[in-house]
């Protein structure tokens, strides 16, 4: 399925990116951020992003996002275990 959003022309130059290249930025980011905020897994995200699990994985490192998604109570209940 093809999908097509309206961006201004403006963006491409002022990030000085193709729209190809912001096209594949913005679906790589927009994955990345449903990954952190736990709406995806990271299976699901790399999929959508178009990408392997591991390049995705280099993708939420270059954008600063934790690749394990458990919190401290969770992780303390996996240690209790």
């Amino acid at each position: 399925m093809k999908l097509e959003i309206e961006i201004p022309e403006s963006a491409f130059s002022s990030l000085r990116k193709s729209p190809d290249v912001f096209a594949q930025e913005l679906r790589r980011a927009a994955c990345a951020k449903w990954y952190e905020l736990g709406k995806l897994s990271q299976a699901k995200a790399a999929e959508i992003a178009g990408l392997s699990r591991s390049a995705f994985l280099e993708v939420l490192k270059s954008l600063e996002v934790p690749a394990i998604q458990t919190s401290p109570s969770e992780l303390e209940a996996e240690i209790a275990l």
